[in-house]
């Protein structure tokens, strides 16, 4: 199945369930899809957005939200962290298994010896192939420092 359609049957499956949390945070995730296919449009391309954009557009709504729960939590405001914390949850069902440390590593290993990259200027290459293959499986901002000493 989908993610699109398994969103779509969450989406239904809330709204009988009268689970107006769960409701909430499903309607948003639709709605950061819908604007990103806008844009798409906008730029003159047609059609959906793939697979992997959807991943990377709820990879980046996680990420929003740890930042939010952080500053609520330091801020004082724990009902706010943890409806964030709660959201985080519901987005996270549907987005792969991360990778543990140690798969990231060889992950990376893997990615620095398929594209031959021997030097720090071919970081672009070796996040690019690890991009295409763990989309929404890793957080890149950290890899990039990972794959930066492995090269350097």
């Amino acid at each position: 199945m989908l993610l699109r359609d398994r969103l779509q049957a969450a989406l239904k499956e809330a709204m009988k369930a009268k689970d107006a949390d769960r409701l909430s945070t499903l309607r948003l995730i639709n709605a950061a899809i819908k604007d990103r296919e806008i844009a798409v449009r906008g730029e003159g391309e047609a059609g959906e957005v793939g697979e992997a954009e959807i991943l990377q557009i709820m990879g980046k709504m996680v990420k929003q939200r740890q930042e939010s729960a952080k500053a609520y939590e330091e801020g004082g405001r724990l009902e706010l962290a943890e409806k964030e914390l709660a959201e985080i949850a519901v987005i996270q069902e549907f987005l792969p298994r991360q990778l543990s440390e140690a798969e990231v590593a060889a992950a990376v290993d893997a990615a620095v010896a398929e594209t031959g990259a021997a030097s720090i200027r071919d970081v672009g290459k070796v996040m690019a192939a690890l991009k295409a293959k763990y989309t929404g499986q890793m957080d890149f901002g950290a890899v990039g420092g990972l794959v930066k000493a492995r090269l350097g």
